[in-house]
């Protein structure tokens, strides 16, 4: 029910006309709102603007700055203007290279028009030249009689046209012997102009013969590259069914192009509003993405389209379109700026990669969580890399690495992290779960921390830049690589916890500065839980096998949006789908950060967390590391035992084996026991004893107290001398 309320009765002293600028602009209906007595004399001077629109000023519409703008599209930057000018030259191009080489077949069109011509001149002179249209028989005089016209008349008519027709013959035969003077005077001519004066005389002749609405030339289509319209743009949402089709004559609704189409970067730029009354939306359009590509002869990864929200312009049914001339994804990548780096604040966007119009992508991280899946090979542990990195170069973050794939991708963390798990055995799970119960009681010690902090200094009960230095909180960025691992290694019960420990960091752990950086491939119910998944902010998805799957990775819905990782190819590695909210995504060509780059930054952030005091945890207790860090050389393959044996102080042989060929094929492959216990043993490794005992099975093994002992002591002593930790740092029992 609508409650109807009286409206106050204006008075003397607060009558007034309520006017609205948009009445007064061309163009556009007058609608009032309210209409009330004039204003009294003794009011107060109005405004330069309200004196300009004022309805009694009869300049108003002549005055009013439109809303159009100055320049057109293709004049108001250099970019564009070189953009377009460029285009028409190579529209140009196009048209005389398309027209040149059918040029014989013109030249023989046009003997055969300009024989049509002489035929067609000659049958339309000779009437004119003998008058026979014009010549009474005595039967057409009979005809005339009995029509009522005196034949007198018919014959002075005759009279006067024959009379005509003699001038006309004697101005003929004049232009006749004037030609056959000129002709002879060409026979002695030289052939240029022999031939430009038959080519005269043959387009004259092809001009008379050309039929009515038939074009001379063949029409040139030249391909999306080179030319983009309108007209193009309409018929492909008329055959995409988002525009109605016409009716006779009429071609039906047509969209409002609001911008272009016009050249902008390697491609064709168009912003456009949907018809009213038609009931299509902006999503709709999105949503038909594979169909217009298909409309407009390109490849989908080709068309690059999303809405034009309010904040920039837009309305519901606003769409802006950029058609790449090629695939702007199969460019090589560009190097990561990180590399070159000394130093990085997390506070800052970390450079992430460029998109198809070759625009910088960065991607804020701080309070947010983020999740990277895809096939394998395709890119992402090197995607998910590049936010570590950014990370490296921070002194003030501390790293929490497990990598279930256990390979060399994230061995260079061992330098940098505070807690690094390698592989999914069980030693290394076990690793894992400390390490979360670790995060954990981390977490709660600082929100215990905030909530005895003044507002002053902990205004929104988060961490600030001033919290970090002064009470030593560095942010903390926990990356897990190959998630899928871990949970599949798991019974029911484990993985529940673990995904509940998980859930928990990403969903309260931002606020106290905790960054998850989590990556599996393609999730399901089982790999990747969904309510796990459900609550990470930030996704990226490298190619996938079709829009389900994407679905997975980048979260329900978002494949009919336009956000579909299904349409990248096998050429498209380091091509990631990335979104960043609710409606916003974009396809992005990451920057590489090869292994070799990676390395040396974790070398660099050891430094910057050693100049700080924020070396902790397993970076200062690991023996490798600070062999590296200190120029030490240590064998190869006792510096991969070292790793593999992280997690647990014994291990079989077989076991060894197994890790150091996942970590390394190439060098491990085919090396069997023997030649394992040869080269430790040519590494300075001395063997306490041969067997080694782990959950009552007693066979052929390692220790790792073995192993440490092979490295120079001072580098053992450096590596005991581990500084006071918030939380427990020992390592877990096996």
């Amino acid at each position: 029910m609508t409650e109807t309320v009286p409206q106050e009765q204006p008075t003397a002293s607060t009558a007034a006309t309520v006017h609205r600028l948009d009445d007064h602009r061309p163009g556009r209906p007058a609608v009032r709102l309210v209409k009330e007595p004039a204003a009294p004399a003794d009011r107060a001077p109005a405004s330069a603007g309200e004196a300009v629109d004022r309805p009694d000023n009869p300049l108003a519409d002549w005055l009013t700055v439109p809303d159009e703008p100055v320049l057109p599209a293709w004049l108001r930057t250099p970019a564009t203007l070189r953009a377009n000018a460029g285009a028409l030259v190579r529209l140009s191009g196009y048209h005389a290279r398309y027209h040149s080489i059918r040029l014989p077949k013109y030249g023989a069109r046009t003997l055969v028009l300009a024989g049509r011509g002489a035929w067609r001149a000659g049958t339309r002179l000779w009437p004119v030249l003998s008058a026979a249209d014009h010549t009474l028989t005595v039967k057409s005089l009979r005809e005339k009689a009995r029509a009522g016209e005196s034949p007198e008349v018919a014959l002075a008519h005759q009279a006067a046209h024959r009379a005509r027709t003699e001038a006309r013959r004697w101005r003929f035969g004049s232009a006749v012997a004037v030609a056959a003077a000129g002709g002879m005077a060409l026979s002695v001519a030289t052939a240029p102009v022999l031939i430009s004066t038959a080519a005269v005389l043959l387009g004259i002749l092809a001009v008379i013969g050309k039929r009515e609405h038939v074009p001379f030339l063949d029409a040139a289509a030249p391909p999306l590259r080179i030319d983009m319209s309108a007209q193009q743009l309409n018929d492909a949402l008329r055959a995409a069914g988002l525009l109605k089709a016409g009716k006779g004559e009429d071609e039906g609704p047509k969209v409002t192009c609001v911008m272009g189409p016009v050249r902008d970067g390697k491609g064709w730029a168009v912003v456009f509003d949907m018809p009213r009354g038609g009931g299509k939306t902006a999503s709709d359009v999105l949503a038909k993405r594979e169909v217009l590509a298909q409309e407009l002869g390109v490849d989908e990864i080709q068309v690059i389209m999303s809405r034009v929200r309010a904040a920039k312009g837009g309305n519901a049914g606003r769409v802006s379109m950029w058609v790449a001339d090629d695939d702007p994804y199969l460019a090589p990548p560009v190097p990561s700026p990180l590399a070159k780096m000394e130093r990085f604040s997390i506070w800052d966007p970390i450079p992430f990669g460029q998109d198809a119009r070759g625009n910088r992508v960065t991607v804020p991280v701080v309070w947010q969580s983020m999740f990277f899946g895809g096939l394998p090979r395709r890119g992402k542990t090197f995607t998910q890399r590049l936010m570590t990195a950014a990370g490296l170069l921070d002194p003030w973050v501390r790293h929490y690495v497990a990598d279930f794939k256990g390979g060399q991708d994230w061995m260079g963390m061992r330098h940098v992290a505070h807690r690094l798990v390698l592989g999914a055995e069980q030693d290394a799970i076990e690793a894992f779960k400390a390490m979360l119960k670790e995060l954990l009681a981390e977490m709660e010690r600082r929100f215990a921390l905030f909530r005895t902090l003044p507002t002053s200094i902990c205004p929104e009960g988060k961490l600030t830049p001033a919290i970090v230095e002064k009470y030593q909180l560095p942010f903390v960025f926990l990356t897990v690589d190959e998630l899928q691992e871990a949970f599949l290694a798991m019974d029911d019960k484990e993985r529940e916890a673990v995904v509940d420990d998980l859930g928990r960091i990403a969903r309260r752990g931002p606020a106290a500065g905790f960054i998850s950086n989590y990556a599996s491939q393609r999730p399901d119910a089982k790999s990747v839980p969904t309510k796990l998944r459900e609550i990470i902010t930030i996704r990226s998805c490298t190619q996938v096998t079709d829009k389900t799957s994407s679905d997975m990775v980048l979260g329900a819905g978002k494949a009919a949006m336009g956000a579909d990782a299904s349409l990248l190819s096998e050429d498209h590695k380091g091509v990631t789908v990335l979104v960043t909210g609710p409606a916003s995504f974009a396809t992005v060509k990451n920057d590489l950060l090869e292994t070799v780059e990676f390395n040396t930054m974790c070398l660099k952030g050891r430094a910057l967390r050693e100049a700080v005091g924020q070396l902790s945890g397993d970076a200062v207790g690991d023996v490798t590391a600070a062999a590296d860090a200190a120029g030490y050389t240590i064998a190869p393959v006792l510096s991969d035992a070292l790793d593999a044996m992280r997690h647990t102080d014994r291990m079989h042989t077989a076991d060894l084996l197994a890790r150091l060929v996942n970590a390394d094929e190439n060098r491990y492959g085919d090396w069997d026991a023997d030649k394992l216990a040869a080269a430790l043993e040519a590494a300075g490794v001395e063997r306490t004893t041969k067997q080694v005992k782990i959950k009552g099975v007693n066979r052929a093994g390692y220790r790792i107290s073995d192993l440490e002992a092979a490295v120079p002591e001072e580098l053992l002593l450096a590596a005991r001398t581990t500084p006071v930790e918030p939380a427990a740092t020992t390592r877990p029992a096996t």
